[in-house]
């Protein structure tokens, strides 16, 4: 929503501006400029990155305009989950949950939090490393340097389409200079025509220069900015589960455990203590 949001503030400030200046708007519709930046973009785009990147790049994408999912609600929901899983573990012991983690489709303490285990890679995650804890010889430190080197591989390859949308977006100043050049050249090859034409190919070429600039500082660019605040964002879910389950392999009770958890998120989506209590409380009695 803020994305379209923006797009239409720059818009109209751009072109507002350009139009207060007794500017005409049909001057800048070049679509022969376009063409020639959003082709060599497009294949230079394709030129320095592999099928991988680009499949993750035009799957990120979309996403640029859709609301963050890492609400209140849903660490709530991660939370009272960790504590469900930790309580049952302290109380009927760690094999009481194999079936659990080797099935989480059919667990129902998994099944209470849809939300949760909706998301195939919080529930590899975190069912991984409870297989670990159950059947696993690992200590605590041993565990959180395996949590660590995945965290980091899952945060490097959420990064790789906000790398190259950041590339692309770079480049297009200079595909908007090439646009440009080719439309001088065309202005010096019909320096025979009246001073009138002439201006219009002028008028024409710079456009080329403005769209660059302009797709790529007001348009490209902050995807790339999007993207990478959504990549933080889903690290920031596993981030939770790690010092849950350390906390918990340390001997922390449950609810110490998950408050654990709790201070390690941002504090716009933090929930309170008072708040998480009595989430567990009414899923407790629920």
């Amino acid at each position: 929503m803020f994305v379209i949001v923006g797009y239409v503030v720059i818009l109209a400030s751009v072109i507002g501006g350009f139009m207060l200046a007794g500017g005409h708007v049909a001057s800048l519709i070049q679509p022969t400029e376009l063409i020639m930046i959003g082709g060599a973009t497009l294949g230079a785009f394709f030129v320095a990155n592999n099928a991988k990147v680009v499949k993750a790049t035009f799957k990120a994408l979309p996403t640029v305009l859709k609301g963050s999912r890492f609400t209140k609600a849903l660490y709530l929901e991660l939370l009272s989950l960790l504590y469900d899983i930790l309580a049952k573990v302290r109380k009927e012991g760690l094999m009481s949950i194999e079936s659990d983690v080797e099935n989480p489709e059919a667990s129902p303490i998994f099944n209470k939090y849809p939300a949760i285990a909706g998301d195939h890679h919080a529930v590899e995650f975190l069912t991984d490393y409870l297989r670990l804890m159950v059947g696993g010889n690992l200590n605590a430190f041993e565990i959180e340097n395996l949590m660590d080197n995945e965290i980091e591989t899952h945060h490097h390859e959420g990064e790789i389409p906000v790398h190259a949308v950041a590339k692309l977006a770079d480049g297009l100043p200079a595909f908007g200079i090439v646009a440009a050049v080719m439309g001088v050249v065309h202005t010096m090859e019909s320096v025979g025509i009246p001073p009138s034409e002439l201006g219009k190919l002028i008028a024409a070429a710079l456009v080329g220069t403005f769209l660059g600039i302009l797709l790529s500082y007001g348009f490209v660019g902050p995807l790339s900015t999007v993207l990478e605040h959504k990549v933080h964002e889903s690290t920031k879910m596993f981030r939770c589960m790690q010092v849950t389950l350390l906390a918990s392999m340390n001997g922390y009770a449950p609810q110490v455990a998950v408050e654990f958890g709790r201070k390690v998120l941002y504090s716009t989506e933090r929930p309170t203590f008072q708040e998480l209590e009595e989430e567990v409380k009414n899923r407790k009695s629920a």
